[in-house]
């Protein structure tokens, strides 16, 4: 068989064998082998839905109202709810995840399922650039080095021959671009963990920074926690120099990945060789001086009882990551390189090896596309926050059809609040977390001050419905409150994580190449606004309780939405795509202080530079490089997420002009599926400026938002 364009077609496992396995937040896909398996196990209507099939979901009666929109939004998503009570979702996008995923598997020995060959191979292949067969940092990005070159070795990996078209083909935009050789830092790490790259051609990572005093400007405990975690194993393997034994695989890679004899390359003359396609956050001076002196002091001056002991120091702070998390880790970068240190150092059969190859399943999605890895162990408590409310603020909550529907939310969100803090948290760097909700489920552990927020406003709106049980104790949302008081800045704003622990000069030390704003924390108008909706909701529910110092934060936290705002009107977006994302969330905190478009100008000036994105149909699209270049560009097409953000500000900010919001309403409206869903469109999310990712519930949940909202704001008035 061929496919459209001439390549043989990939082997594709039987879908009705897949099955999404959830237990009190935990997400995991399992294809089943048997017939008896098949039996005992049958395929519900959310493995369909997020396999691609025929969920044989009937059509639903045609809304005569944009309500009646809203109650077929929220009946098709109550279809997709998971037994524990949550909603689950890929959440792709990253195209960097993956390889260091097989990596960490081929290194460690671990088997690879043949399910999961065929349909990572599928995913792959699904997501090249159908131009030039390569692939970029994320799922819409431009190829690029490090993409192209370790999903090639993933390819192999998986017994892909290189003959293939499909490894030909990326291979040859490989070799266009340079060849591996111009990977960035992350890339060559993983290509030298695997003995196809030199360690000598690795830009430093010494664990002896770790040894620092904790009142040194820039030592790690100071930088943004995704970037901490996953230098402080890359720093144990980078003074190991471990690299995979040499076999017939890597010898051949390492001729395929390059455009010279391997034998050939000097190394160390390639520390700074980076890809233009690759680049995004170039080297400052300031990085690369410090490059210099720490190569010459890894290489010469350091001494070995000192390298020990800094080994020993990261080893032991890998080690507490792991018990912090049930070994799931903070995400799927820093999982899989402390899998590797563990088993590096522990050996084959220790029960930390065998957690990681438990836990690392966590990261992995199926879809009609094949298996991917996610940018998290989901989005559990995130979505399930954000639906909930949705439900809320179209005023359905009271209606006995969607009671069962968040009754289960409820217990699952009672079920994943964060209940004690880590042990000796200060020696392992982590916030105060007793209390709080994280993005995705209790087991991972790390406060976040959004979904804390967000989490929180969900289980006292839900407590707060008549009928409704009172799962979350006073004291219990009041340690979530507790939580979110630590977190605020000195400029009034939120960070995700943590607190601010150094200045933004930090950045001069990026050495990661691909991504932005990497090295420390910043504010965020969407954290902010969260942290602030979320206390003036407590401040109703308990007057008393810390008043003045929840007052205080909300009024700083005003202030520095208000002086975030751009000179246009907007606020840039740092987590969704992008001014329509912060726009959204920032006049929803004006709208607390009671500043809307009639009485302020801030609110004034947000809601014209809103209008003045608005398409010709009616709707609103922004493209995913808006977020790179940190200025609104147009999507080609109109997009129902977007549309909804730009709608759902609009009515936050009080504007006094029905048409423009209408227009956006229709479109949301026309959209729609007779069985109640949106159909996936252009990515949702971003990180870090320079890499998006999917968050594919949005198109249901904010869609059905706005729509409420329209419908309790204008029509009810009527």
């Amino acid at each position: 068989m061929a496919t459209a364009n001439g390549a043989t077609a990939l082997p594709k496992t039987d879908y009705t064998r897949w099955r999404l396995k959830t237990k009190r937040g935990r997400q995991t896909w399992h294809y089943l082998e048997t017939d008896e398996e098949l039996a005992a196990w049958p395929q519900t209507t959310y493995d369909k839905y997020h396999l691609g099939m025929n969920t044989g979901l009937p059509d639903l009666p045609e809304p005569a109202s944009n309500l009646d929109a809203a109650r077929n939004g929220l009946r098709f998503l109550s279809k997709l709810q998971l037994p524990d009570g949550q909603w689950a979702c890929e959440y792709g996008g990253p195209m960097f995840l993956l390889p260091g995923i097989i990596i960490s598997f081929y290194v460690t020995n671990t088997p690879i399922p043949e399910p999961w060959k065929i349909e990572i191979t599928n995913y792959l292949a699904a997501r090249a650039n159908p131009v030039d067969g390569g692939w970029g940092l994320h799922i819409e990005g431009d190829s690029s080095v490090f993409g192209t070159a370790l999903n090639y070795v993933v390819l192999r990996i998986l017994g892909m021959d290189p003959d293939h078209p499909f490894a030909q083909r990326a291979r040859n935009r490989l070799h266009e671009l340079g060849g591996a050789l111009g990977s960035p830092h992350w890339g060559k790490f993983w290509l030298a963990l695997i003995g196809c790259y030199g360690w000598e051609g690795m830009n430093p990572i010494p664990p002896e920074f770790w040894l620092l005093p904790k009142w040194v400007p820039f030592h790690p405990w100071r930088w943004w926690i995704h970037t901490r975690q996953v230098y402080l194993p890359m720093s144990y393997m980078y003074s190991l120099r471990y690299s995979h034994p040499e076999n017939d695989l890597i010898r051949s890679l390492r001729e395929e990945l390059y455009t010279q004899d391997y034998a050939s390359i000097y190394f160390w003359h390639h520390r700074n060789t980076v890809a233009e396609a690759d680049v995004y956050h170039p080297h400052s001076p300031v990085l690369n001086i410090a490059n210099e002196i720490l190569t010459v002091w890894g290489n010469y001056a350091c001494p070995n009882l000192v390298q020990e002991y800094a080994r020993k120091h990261v080893y032991d702070l890998i080690c507490r990551e792991d018990e912090n998390t049930e070994y799931c880790c903070l995400g799927p970068v820093n999982n899989p390189l402390n899998f590797v240190a563990r088993y590096l150092t522990e050996g084959e059969d220790s029960y930390a090896v065998k957690a990681h190859r438990e836990s690392i399943r966590d990261f992995i999605w199926v879809k009609n596309e094949g298996m991917l890895a996610n940018g998290t162990d989901g989005v559990q408590t995130w979505d399930t926050s954000f639906l909930v409310q949705a439900v809320v603020e179209c005023e359905l909550a009271e209606e006995s059809e969607y009671k069962e529907m968040l009754t289960k939310a409820l217990e699952f969100l009672e079920d994943q609040q964060i209940r004690q803090d880590c042990s000796e948290m200060d020696k392992c760097y982590r916030q105060q977390r007793n209390g709080a909700w994280a993005f995705s489920k209790r087991m991972q552990g790390y406060t976040v001050s959004d979904c804390t927020a967000e989490g929180l406003k969900a289980v006292m709106m839900l407590q707060n419905i008549p009928g409704m049980s009172t799962l979350v104790s006073d004291r219990r949302c009041m340690d979530a409150v507790d939580v979110m008081l630590t977190m605020q800045n000195s400029d009034g704003g939120f960070a995700s994580y943590e607190p601010i622990r150094a200045g933004s000069w930090l950045e001069h030390l990026n050495a990661a190449e691909i991504f932005g704003k990497i090295m420390v924390e910043y504010s965020y108008p969407e954290c902010t606004t969260a942290v602030v909706t979320a206390l003036a909701l407590f401040r109703n529910h308990f007057p008393s309780y810390r008043r003045t110092e929840i007052e205080n934060t909300i009024g700083k936290a005003i202030r520095f939405i208000k002086n975030s705002q751009r000179p246009d009107g907007s606020w840039y977006g740092a987590w969704g795509i992008c001014f329509n994302y912060a726009n959204m969330f920032a006049l929803e905190s004006l709208a607390l202080t009671g500043e809307l478009y009639e009485n302020s100008v801030v609110a004034r000036k947000a809601c014209e530079f809103i209008l003045s994105k608005q398409m010709e149909d009616g709707g609103w699209g922004e493209s995913f490089r808006s977020s790179m270049k940190e200025e609104y560009i147009h999507h080609e097409k109109s997009q129902v997420v977007n549309t909804s953000w730009a709608c759902i500000a609009l009515m936050n900010a009080k504007y006094p002009h029905r048409v423009p919001i209408e227009r956006g309403i229709r479109l949301l409206r026309s959209r729609q599926q007779s069985n109640g869903e949106w159909l996936q469109e252009a990515i949702e999310g971003v990180f870090n400026k320079s890499c998006m990712i999917s968050y594919p519930n949005y198109k249901n949940v904010f869609t059905v938002k706005a729509l409420g909202m329209f419908a309790r704001q204008y029509e009810e008035k009527e």
